[in-house]
């Protein structure tokens, strides 16, 4: 039997009423639920950009209602359900994209979130300062082309702006690291609690994040009862208990004997080549930067670090050496033992940077090392055998039926792993693998 995506009762539900609508998708098929979401997706891009538009023209053109406050964003928020800050922002992409036709036109096209497109101006609103102006427009269309699709994520559009900043290399600190921008509040409420607001640095946000990341994982109870706290909850335990282990450690003076664990990942060529070795090279191709030549530093759970902040930390760390070959895969000699070493994990983090799972963002500290091809049936503790798999889709991939074997992993010509989703997720069966923290990738 043929089944055939009832598109009338999408486009009802869709065009229809919030009220009620539960009831409405009870009724669809879950292939049909998918592509409400979907399509209420792209209909929330679209109704974005009318409204930044619309703002936009009542900033230009302002009637009595709109002059009686200050700024068309806070007329928006007073309107509307938003925040002065929701609406603040709304209003300063509206009139940062009249400068910027190309951005705009890509965002009102539906391709471009409010997000992205609010990165990317800023970008080119203050872009570094050895970057010439006639490189303008390629690096716009780069990051364009970054924060083109379904598969557009932060992190990628940040990695080719970390890669661009470094070749248009500049002493000026960029604004993700500078520690200056740190701030603070911790505010005790009226009711006796303690609310705490702040904005960090990358590199202290790693740092944070590192050490608040053993402490907040799902803990079962000894009856193997599922963890019921949320995240934010374990969060905020694991915060607590940091603070706790420190002062415990405080009172006696005790160093903890090593520096705090932070985690960056760069070619040895980039860590080794110096500013002065860089100004031998011939002058970058301003009409076609080349972000593949190039790499910066890459934290595990807040993405790139510019190079001088890497070779800054270079200079008193505990530095691990991983062998790659020229796709930038690890080389790896050790196949007679089950278990992943400790230097092989390494390798992974480096290669895989986290779950290898097509658009998943797990970092490295919650993913197992999986084999490939089992070890019980002959696959061997090597790299090209190894990929990081998060717990959840350890768990899919082994364990769960319906699901075993829908999905196969291959390992490419790159030594890198590639996934290959079944023909009801994709006809073509085109290959796949994550792209939440690199740049583009080629597939067949």
């Amino acid at each position: 039997m043929t089944t055939v995506l009832d598109s009338t009762a999408v486009g009802d539900v869709v065009a229809g009423p919030a009220a009620g609508v539960r009831g409405r998708l009870w009724r669809l098929r879950p292939a049909d639920v998918r592509d409400v979401a979907i399509s209420a997706s792209a209909e929330i891009l679209r109704l974005e950009a009318i409204r930044v538009a619309a703002v936009d023209e009542l900033a230009l053109n302002p009637d009595e209602q709109v002059l009686c406050y200050r700024g068309v964003g806070r007329w928006l928020a007073a309107n509307t359900m938003l925040q002065n800050a929701a609406g603040n922002k709304i209003a300063a992409l509206g009139a940062a994209l009249r400068g910027f036709p190309d951005i705009a036109a890509q965002f009102e096209a539906g391709d471009l979130s409010l997000d992205h497109a609010a990165i990317i101006v800023a970008f080119c609103e203050s872009p570094p300062k050895g970057m010439p102006t006639t490189a303008l427009p390629s690096c716009m269309k780069t990051l364009l082309a970054a924060a083109s699709g379904v598969e557009a994520t932060t992190i990628k559009l940040r990695y080719a702006i970390a890669v661009l900043e470094r070749i248009f290399e500049s002493d000026d600190t960029p604004p993700g690291e500078d520690d200056d921008l740190n701030v603070l509040r911790i505010s005790p409420t009226l009711n006796g609690r303690v609310a705490i607001k702040g904005d960090f640095d990358a590199l202290t946000g790693e740092m944070l994040l590192s050490a608040l990341s053993k402490l907040s994982m799902p803990t079962p109870a000894a009856d193997g009862t599922p963890d019921q706290r949320s995240a934010a909850k374990r969060t905020a335990d694991a915060f607590t208990e940091l603070i706790r282990r420190y002062l415990d450690n405080a009172v006696t003076g005790v160093d903890g004997g090593q520096r705090p664990h932070v985690n960056v990942h760069i070619t040895a060529k980039d860590l080794a080549e110096h500013r002065e070795c860089a100004t031998t090279r011939s002058a970058p191709d301003v009409d076609e930067p080349d972000l593949e030549d190039l790499d910066v530093g890459y934290m595990p759970w807040m993405g790139p670090l510019s190079v001088s902040r890497t070779r800054m930390l270079a200079c008193d760390c505990m530095l691990s050496t991983v062998l790659m070959d020229g796709n930038g895969a690890p080389l790896d000699a050790t196949p007679h033992k089950r278990l992943v070493t400790a230097e092989q994990r390494t390798a992974l983090i480096a290669r895989d940077k986290g779950c290898a799972f097509p658009n998943c963002d797990a970092v490295p500290a919650w993913c197992d090392a999986h084999h490939i091809q089992p070890w019980s049936v002959g696959g061997l503790t090597v790299m090209d055998n190894l990929t990081l798999l998060c717990r959840n889709h350890h768990r899919l991939i082994h364990s769960t039926s319906g699901f075993r074997g829908i999905w196969e992993i291959k390992m490419g010509d790159d030594h890198k792993p590639w996934f290959i989703p079944p023909s009801g997720i994709d006809p073509k069966q085109r290959r796949r693998r994550s792209t939440t923290r690199q740049g583009p990738v080629h597939r067949d």
